[in-house]
C-alpha cells in the first residue's frame, strides 16, 4: 500500500476541527473519517494482481543513439485502472520517462513507450515493473512489483567507420583497382606494361619482351586471402579510463576498423577477446555479415580485473591458423604488465608471424608534461615524463624484436592502425 499527497492534505484538514474543539471524541471522529476514506479508496482501486505485462525491446542500439522500448499493460480487473507505472531500467540505460501515469478501462490494455538513451555499452537490463493502482479519490494505492525481465543490447558505436572510405581507396590502389600501380607491392601477377625508367629490372618479362621486341615489365598487386588475427586484451589494463571511456572501448573501435578493412581487402580475419580465457571469437570464414557478428560478439564484453595470460596467446593464435599471419595485439604498453608478459609474447610470436602491437595512450600525459607552473604541476609533469619515457623504451624494445608498434591517442589509434596494415600490405610483408 502507498499513500499520496492528497491523503496527507486530508489528514492536515482533519486537524482543524481537533484544534477548534480539542476533545477525545473529536480526535476519534477525525481519525475515523480519515481511515474510512483511506479504506474505501483502497477497496475501489483496481487490483494490481490482475495486471499483466508484455515487453517489446529492440534487438540492439548503438551507443550514443536513442531508441524506445514498449511496455503493454493489460487491465484484467473489472474496474478502471488508475495506475502509476515505473519501468525499472538500470540507470545507465538512460530511461527518460520510465515513470508514467496510465488510465486503462476494464479488460483493455495500453502501451507505455519509454525513451532510452544508453550511456554504456553492453547488455542493460530491466528486471521488474512496479504498478501503483490508485482509487477514484487518489488518496491511496495498492502496489505490486511484477517480475518482467528485459534486456537491451547496446552495441559499440563504431565512430571510426568514417575513416573506412579513405582507407579502402588506398587499399584499392594497392590491389590494382585504381589507376595507380605500386611497384613491388605483393607477388600476385596483375598485368604487363611497357618499361619506364626506374622500374625494377627483376620485373622484366623476357618472353613478352622477345615477342614485342620492346622491354615489358610485369606489374604486381598485394596477395589476397592472407590471415589477420586480432587479439583484444580484456584483462585489468583495459579497465583504465582514457578520455572518459575505458581503454577496451578504444581497442574495440580499432579492431572493428581493421577487421572490416582487412576483410574487404580480401584477407581472412579472426578476432579473439582474451584474458585468461576466450571471451569471444569471431571469424570472417563463417557465413553471414562479419561486421554484425563482431559487433554482437563485442557488445557485452567487459574488462576483467585479472592479469593477462600472455603464455596462452600463442596457443589461441595456433587454434585459428597454423600458417604465417598478421597478429595484431591490442593491449597496453604500460610498464610492468608489458615488461612481464607482452615482451616475451612478442618475441615468441615474431619468430613466425608479422606482429603489430596497438596501444592507446592517455592524452593527459602529453598535457601534464608541459604544465610546470607550480610545484605540484612540476611533480606531475615529472611523473608524466617518466611514464612516457618508459613507454618509449618498451616501444623501442618491441621494435628490436621485429614487431610494429602503434601507440596513439584514442581518436588516432583506429586510423593509425589501419594505415599500418596498409603499409605492411604495400611492402609485401603479409
Amino acid at each position: 500500500m502507498a499513500v499520496s499527497g492528497r491523503f496527507f492534505l486530508l489528514a492536515m484538514l482533519a486537524l482543524v476541527p481537533v484544534i477548534a474543539v480539542p476533545r477525545t471524541s473529536t480526535w476519534l471522529l477525525a481519525l475515523a473519517v480519515v481511515l474510512l476514506v483511506l479504506v474505501v479508496d483502497l477497496l475501489l482501486a483496481a487490483s494490481p494482481r490482475k495486471v499483466s505485462l508484455r515487453r517489446d525491446i529492440p534487438a540492439g542500439v548503438r551507443l550514443s543513439e536513442g531508441t524506445t522500448a514498449s511496455l503493454t499493460v493489460a487491465n484484467g480487473a473489472g474496474r478502471l485502472l488508475r495506475a502509476r507505472v515505473k519501468d525499472g531500467w538500470q540507470p545507465s540505460v538512460g530511461a527518460l520517462n520510465a515513470l508514467q501515469e496510465l488510465r486503462i478501462r476494464p479488460r483493455e490494455r495500453a502501451v507505455m513507450t519509454v525513451a532510452l538513451m544508453p550511456s554504456r555499452r553492453g547488455d542493460l537490463r530491466s528486471d521488474h515493473v512496479t504498478v501503483r493502482s490508485y482509487g477514484p479519490l487518489g488518496m491511496a494505492a495498492r502496489q505490486r512489483t511484477i517480475t518482467a525481465p528485459g534486456t537491451l543490447r547496446v552495441l559499440p558505436p563504431f565512430h571510426s567507420k568514417r575513416h573506412l572510405p579513405s582507407k579502402l581507396r588506398k587499399l584499392r590502389e594497392l590491389d590494382g583497382k585504381a589507376a595507380v600501380q605500386i611497384r613491388g607491392a605483393g607477388t600476385e601477377f596483375d598485368s604487363l606494361r611497357d618499361y619506364v625508367r626506374g622500374d625494377d629490372v627483376r620485373s622484366i618479362d623476357w618472353r613478352a619482351t622477345a615477342r614485342r621486341r620492346d622491354v615489358v615489365v610485369r606489374t604486381w598487386r598485394p596477395e589476397r586471402d592472407r590471415r589477420v588475427v586480432i587479439v583484444l586484451d580484456t584483462s585489468r589494463t583495459s579497465t583504465a579510463r582514457i578520455d572518459d571511456e575505458p581503454a577496451l572501448d578504444t581497442g574495440i573501435e580499432a579492431a572493428l576498423l581493421l577487421a572490416v578493412l582487412a576483410e574487404r581487402g580480401g584477407d581472412r580475419v579472426s578476432l579473439i577477446a582474451y584474458d585468461r580465457r576466450v571471451r569471444t571469437r569471431v571469424s570472417s570464414s563463417g557465413k553471414g555479415n562479419m561486421l554484425n557478428a563482431m559487433v554482437q560478439g563485442l557488445a557485452p564484453l567487459q574488462p576483467e580485473l585479472i592479469e593477462l595470460d600472455a603464455a596462452g596467446v600463442p596457443g589461441q593464435v595456433r587454434a585459428v591458423t597454423a600458417h604465417r599471419a598478421l597478429v595484431v595485439l591490442v593491449t597496453s604498453l604500460d610498464a610492468g604488465a608489458a615488461e612481464e608478459g607482452l615482451i616475451p609474447l612478442v618475441a615468441q610470436l615474431a619468430r613466425k608471424h608479422v606482429v603489430v602491437v596497438a596501444s592507446v595512450r592517455d592524452p593527459a600525459l602529453d598535457t601534464a608534461r608541459l604544465e610546470r607552473s607550480t610545484t605540484t604541476l612540476a611533480y606531475r609533469a615529472a611523473a608524466a615524463e617518466h611514464a612516457l619515457n618508459r613507454r618509449a623504451a618498451i616501444t623501442a624494445l618491441i621494435k628490436e624484436l621485429g614487431a610494429e608498434v602503434v601507440d596513439a591517442q584514442p581518436h588516432e589509434l583506429p586510423p593509425d592502425l589501419a594505415d599500418t596494415y596498409i603499409r605492411l600490405k604495400a611492402a609485401g610483408r603479409l
